[in-house]
């Protein structure tokens, strides 16, 4: 039996509200359980130097935890004047998650930045910050493509990310904080909407794993990147 009580393949409950800030071009608040991440994306007519003048767009991402998004106060990493190896790492993958479904010559020379803001965390921030990335990142296309500014979608295929893990000596499927805390087998799975892999990390958390346990947990990832696929379409349709 897991912590909350859900099946093996059972994902938490998820939710996204769109148009959570007034300003972004895009904006929506992903709640997968009690995770909640706020997403933003930002359009600038403006690329980073290494492709100016190329024609190719750009997607970078950034991300952060509030303070009491979790059980004690973390200390904001502005106070330390740097951001941890843990938080670079974190927001690189969303951007290279995000930049594996964009045609980026459609898009036009400009950079649109998803920052990733998690209000609360229980397990699976930058996989929600991904899915809820993505979102963002498809209605700020959406209002380029509304006023003209781009000739064809450059958004070819959604993102979407899960956790899995083996949990008790069982595959599960989106993994909460107490789950995460004890799992002897721990993954995150970037997928496309089309079921093409963009990235996996997995490791041993104390328990080897065998190809086959790695074969059920990604049916189990697929299974829950489709779920929140249509979702992402429902949210920015």
């Amino acid at each position: 039996m897991r912590p909350s009580g859900r099946n093996l393949d059972e994902m938490r409950a998820v939710s996204v509200e769109t148009g959570f800030t007034k300003h972004a071009e895009g904006s929506a608040l992903i709640k997968m359980g009690d995770t909640h991440v706020l997403c933003t994306a930002t359009i600038e007519d403006r690329v980073p130097p290494f492709i100016k003048g190329s024609g190719l767009g750009w997607v970078t991402a950034e991300y952060g935890m509030l303070p009491r998004a979790t059980n004690t106060r973390m200390r904001r990493e502005a106070t330390t004047g740097k951001q941890g190896g843990r938080t670079v790492e974190i927001q690189r993958l969303i951007g290279r998650a995000l930049r594996a479904g964009v045609d980026r010559s459609a898009l036009g020379e400009r950079q649109i930045t998803v920052d990733c803001d998690v209000l609360q965390a229980d397990g699976g921030t930058r996989c929600a910050s991904i899915t809820g990335g993505w979102i963002a990142l498809r209605l700020a296309v959406n209002k380029l493509m509304k006023a003209g500014d781009v000739v064809s979608d450059p958004l070819v295929d959604p993102v979407a990310a899960i956790s899995c893990g083996i949990y008790a000596g069982q595959p599960v499927l989106d993994l909460d904080y107490p789950e995460d805390s004890e799992a002897g087998v721990d993954g995150n799975f970037i997928m496309t909407g089309s079921g093409k892999l963009i990235e996996i990390q997995m490791s041993a958390e104390g328990s080897t794993y065998s190809r086959d346990q790695m074969n059920q947990l990604m049916d189990l990832a697929e299974k829950g990147v489709s779920e929140l696929v249509e979702i992402q379409k429902a949210a920015s349709a």
